[in-house]
């Protein structure tokens, strides 16, 4: 495993990061136990570096594997508030949720430009004054779009970016491939620190897995990559490629594994999951919502709006 000290920040990762979300209940839905075992499996083979989100409803998942484990990880997590009490709620119930005093790094969740930014200026100055009193280590944000991280790379406040991108450019809201690479290489010589997301495309690249890989693994002005694993082959096969190994057989076992947009037949076409897909993969026929498969990145937070949960990434 590799190491690398994120931006200007005094916070050491390791360059494999763990996507929790795929185990939680927007993904995977593993029992708590499962998904705790593959977070503790991940930090005993080297991982440091923990991603998730109060969105995500898997702080359980986390705190159960840092009561089976010695090794205490860097933990980033990410909120929807816009407002200083908004964003203090969020602090303190991330804080009681994983047991912990100080949380390394709290992001701004899906800034998308200067304007999102502004927008949430308090719920910012408020993690700035809990940065100050040693409650967080580190603020961030976290966006799917070019003109976001531009955003981000020029705001004084901001420590961290987490970015997408990826191989295909899948995603990427407002832009290129090469636009957001350039926008982030602009972020990382500002001194911010650079976590990738979505290297995989949400599972789309899963054909080209290695490829796909090693393209975001070796970017020198990425300090890290988030990667969603949900099972221990997935750790290990990880794992392994971080370090540059070959695992044909596992390569195999894992490649077999398909992803995709599950919606139940009891869908009863309200539209709210329509309404909140920010890539428009979602319509409806039939009065029932279809995916078009090309369009989605299988993030899964459409699932988090529909009030009958039809949603969920299979």
């Amino acid at each position: 495993m590799r190491y690398n000290r994120l931006g200007r920040t005094s916070i050491i990762v390791s360059r494999l990061c763990l996507g929790v979300l795929t185990v939680g209940p927007l993904q995977a839905n593993l029992p708590v136990e499962e998904g705790a075992r593959v977070i503790k499996h991940a930090l005993e083979g080297g991982v440091t570096f923990l991603d998730t989100a109060e969105a995500y409803d898997t702080y359980p998942y986390i705190k159960k594997a840092l009561q089976d484990t010695q090794v205490r990880p860097v933990i980033a997590t990410k909120s929807y508030a816009y407002t200083r009490e908004g964003m203090k709620e969020s602090l303190e119930r991330a804080r009681e949720a994983l047991g912990l005093k100080t949380i390394d790094i709290f992001l701004l969740h899906e800034q998308e430009s200067e304007y999102t930014l502004k927008g949430h200026s308090e719920a910012l100055k408020y993690l700035v004054e809990a940065k100050d009193k040693g409650l967080v280590r580190a603020v961030g944000m976290s966006t799917h779009s070019v003109r976001g991280v531009m955003a981000g790379a020029q705001h004084p406040e901001i420590d961290v970016i987490h970015p997408l991108i990826n191989m295909g450019g899948l995603g990427i809201m407002d832009g290129s491939r090469e636009q957001m690479m350039a926008a982030i290489i602009l972020a990382h010589r500002q001194g911010k620190g650079i976590y990738a997301m979505k290297t995989l495309g949400g599972g789309n690249l899963l054909p080209r897995a290695k490829e796909a890989f090693r393209f975001v693994r070796d970017l020198p002005y990425v300090d890290a990559m988030a990667v969603g694993m949900k099972t221990t082959d997935e750790v290990d096969l990880n794992l392994a490629w971080m370090e540059g190994r070959e695992w044909p057989e596992l390569e195999v076992k894992v490649g077999s594994q398909r992803r995709r947009l599950h919606i139940e037949d009891w869908c009863s076409g309200c539209g709210s999951c329509i309404d909140n897909c920010r890539y428009q993969a979602l319509y409806l026929e039939a009065e029932q919502v279809r995916v078009q498969a090309d369009k989605c990145i299988l993030c899964g937070y459409c699932s988090r709006y529909c009030p009958d949960f039809c949603i969920k990434v299979i």
